[in-house]
């Protein structure tokens, strides 16, 4: 699963050929979750409330690169890395 994105601990991950609707995986420690990329709720899994906050902060600034790199991800194509948090 290529990884798009990391920040403050966090990688974000996208399946190639995944099933809908488009999601993200968001992964730290020993937590992971699959993130909604419309909606930004959580589909499947859990992460701490900190974590979660920062993913979302997150997804809200790169949401076209998410959608972008799904579209890709369906093809399949390479997908592009997007910028951390800062």
């Amino acid at each position: 699963m290529p990884e798009i994105s990391r920040f403050f601990g966090i990688v974000i991950k996208m399946f190639y050929n995944d099933h809908a609707p488009p999601h993200f995986h968001a992964e730290y420690g020993e937590e992971e979750a699959l993130f909604d990329i419309h909606t930004l709720d959580i589909l499947q899994g859990q992460l701490s409330k900190r974590a979660k906050m920062l993913v979302v902060e997150w997804a809200l600034e790169h949401r076209e690169e998410l959608i972008s790199n799904w579209n890709k991800a369906r093809k399949p194509e390479n997908l592009s890395k997007i910028e951390p948090l800062k």
